[in-house]
């Protein structure tokens, strides 16, 4: 029999059984396709930007889990990169590369005496505040401390802490050095930086759902007439973040405004500030905070539209009211972020969308900003007075699962749903996907406000990553190759992703408090020295025999290409995984097994290189799959057209 070439459908299915999908791929991980076939994914390079705050982050260079990220260049020509986790908000300039806490203050307080109690011995110190507003795990700076407090300097206690524990009138820090003696003196000012948020999505908080004239039973607690399964929903902290010039414009969801400006001087460092009629905070001597006293307090997604630069502020508070109104939209004057009460003289207005409960996300388009709820997808354009805005329903019964989990590329908005994926072009379509069942029968329901969608236009991807089976972290990654219209799939944690412009490489965000650039060599540089990027892929079953008889495979020709191997001897495995039946397992260990008096071996690995010519392999079987895997330093692999030499081998 001629030798016969391995040649799979591009993309991978699982959407029905292997054998149903025959011919094609089935299983995969850090794998993609180019031109049909399948090539191992390029690796990744850790961003060495140190964190010069006061408190540095444990490990890595930002405090938290970092979920949006914005890339812009100032008038100057310096590029910026802001960073949102739940803990902190960040800019890191490229000029030096190292990143800059600018995390809003949310207030300050002056304690002019008793502001400290300290115990002899110990390195915990009590703060007297009676009104500070904190929780556990906020961030504080302290200053004005004149003096040693019962043995601790005053340098070790004008510095950054991050608050351990939380009383009605007290909270708790820890210093470097521990007192000499107990007692309660001192005087300090204090800034209190934004209350942190959550990082993940969690229930059973708030009233009813705590422990109070409840029962406690290991970790587990019921409220006051209430189970612990009940309670107050808390949403991860989520930012919104665009420039406006050279501006930032940064708000998390559910808070109000802030404005981060650059300094007059390089070496100046500021912190945003919130956009309020009464913030009189001036930076090289100009209010850049100063609005109208109608400046939305709080909302869940701040934008700028392109071209007619107007500052948008979706599910905020209404005219003369606190609370949000989620599915309220409201813009500032065209051209004046500081002036948002409408006039007949300005263009300020206000819009409030009529399906659904909440906005959810939003992402420009060409000529249009798409505005998402829960329940259906508005296109928002510009008209010019006196309307300035009109709103467009362009689809209804559709879901989005987070804020972040919809990307646009070649002009096509994807997003992914409740249970399947979307696309929109003009008009609100299903995107067919080979992997539903796969990803939406995994997902992590919970968490989805976790999913992050982002592009990789060099190789025409959109990449989605979420939480799956009962993680509660991000784990596993769906991609949808939109030049080809296939879909490969695999894990990797990521929780923010980055394809600018701006920046040579793709950046990403994990959880190790570092940022990674990927598509930049061939391994994984978050360990050092770099590791091995594990690949394979998995063809579905394909029958090697003829009807009873079994097919008996002697040798195989590789077809591998090692184009941009780092390392001296590049290599892969190429796996032969005979069956007899769909039903059956691969490997020695298949029941009933697949023999025969020659004893040829079940499932064979055979080692390639870059010159290996022909491999033999000696394995019978009705049905076989192929795979090939790495995991060598230094080594970047396509596959080609692998053929293989077979024959007929009679019956069981």
């Amino acid at each position: 029999m001629p030798l016969q070439a391995l040649k799979f459908r591009p993309g991978v299915s699982r959407d029905n059984t292997t054998l149903a999908n025959e011919g094609g791929w089935y299983e995969c991980d850090k794998v993609r396709f180019r031109s049909g076939f399948p090539e191992k994914i390029g690796g990744w390079a850790v961003d060495t930007g140190a964190n010069t705050s006061a408190l540095p982050p444990p490990s890595g260079s930002f405090w938290g889990v970092c979920r949006s990220m914005w890339n812009w260049v100032s008038l100057k020509g310096r590029n910026y990169l802001s960073l949102g986790t739940e803990l902190k908000l960040y800019i890191q300039d490229s000029t030096n590369g190292d990143v800059v806490d600018i995390t809003p203050l949310r207030t300050t307080s002056t304690i002019a005496s008793n502001a400290f109690t300290t115990t002899d011995t110990s390195t915990t110190v009590v703060v007297n505040d009676t009104a500070h507003g904190a929780q556990t795990g906020d961030f504080i700076v302290i200053s004005g401390v004149s003096g040693a407090i019962n043995g601790i300097s005053d340098t070790d206690l004008n510095t950054e802490f991050r608050v351990t524990y939380i009383a009605a009138t007290t909270f708790s820090i820890e210093v470097a050095t521990p007192a000499t003696s107990s007692g309660t003196t001192g005087a300090c000012d204090i800034a209190y930086q934004i209350n942190t948020g959550s990082v993940i999505f969690t229930t059973a908080t708030g009233w009813g759902a705590g422990g109070w004239s409840g029962v406690t039973t290991g970790f587990a607690s019921t409220g006051w007439g209430e189970s612990a399964a009940t309670g107050v929903k808390v949403d991860l902290r989520l930012w919104s973040q665009i420039n406006y010039g050279e501006y930032l414009l940064a708000n998390n969801r559910g808070g109000p405004l802030y404005l981060w400006a650059p300094a007059v001087s390089a070496s100046a460092v500021f912190r945003a500030q919130e956009l309020s009629s009464t913030n009189t905070n001036t930076q090289d001597s100009i209010a850049y905070w100063t609005t109208d006293s109608s400046c939305p307090s709080a909302c869940n997604i701040v934008h700028v539209s392109d071209s007619s630069r107007f500052v948008i502020a979706f599910g905020c508070n209404d005219y003369g009211e606190t609370e949000i109104n989620p599915l309220l939209v409201r813009w500032s004057d065209q051209e004046d972020y500081s002036t948002w009460a409408p006039a007949i003289t300005n263009q300020a207005g206000s819009f409030t969308l009529s399906s659904g409960s909440e906005i959810v996300a939003i992402k420009p388009q060409r000529q249009e900003i798409l505005v998402f709820t829960d329940a259906a997808l508005y296109s928002m354009q510009y008209l010019g007075p006196p309307y300035v805005w009109g709103f467009q329903q362009m689809g209804t019964n559709i879901s989005i699962v987070s804020q972040n989990a919809v990307a646009t590329a070649a002009n096509v908005t994807y997003w992914m749903g409740a249970d399947k994926f979307y696309a929109y072009d003009g008009r609100v379509q299903t995107l067919p996907c080979s992997l539903r069942q796969h990803v939406f029968a995994n997902i992590n329901i919970d968490q989805i406000e976790q999913t992050i969608a982002g592009t990789n236009e060099g190789f025409s991807e959109v990449w989605w990553f979420y939480c799956s089976g009962t993680s509660t972290t991000v784990n596993s990654y769906v991609v949808y190759n939109y030049a080809e219209n296939i879909w490969y799939y695999g894990t990797l944690a990521r929780t923010a992703w980055l394809d600018s412009p701006l920046r040579y490489y793709p950046i990403a965000a994990g959880y190790s408090g570092q940022l990674f650039y990927h598509e930049n060599g061939v391994d994984d540089g978050s360990t050092n020295p770099p590791s091995a990027i594990e690949s394979f892929i998995q063809s579905a079953d394909f029958d090697i025999g003829e009807g009873h008889n079994y097919g008996f495979i002697w040798r195989m020709i590789p077809d591998v290409s090692f184009t941009g191997s780092t390392g001296a001897a590049p290599q892969v495995t190429l796996t032969t995984r005979p069956r007899q039946n769909p039903g059956a397992p691969y490997g020695a260990a298949a029941t009933p097994t697949v023999s025969s008096a020659n004893n040829y071996t079940n499932t064979r690995d055979h080692v390639v290189q870059e010159f290996t010519e022909v491999v033999y392999t000696r394995i019978r079987g009705r049905q076989m799959a192929f795979k090939i895997s790495s995991s060598e330093v230094g080594t970047a692999w396509q596959l080609g057209a692998t053929r293989i030499d077979m024959r007929s081998d009679g019956r069981r």
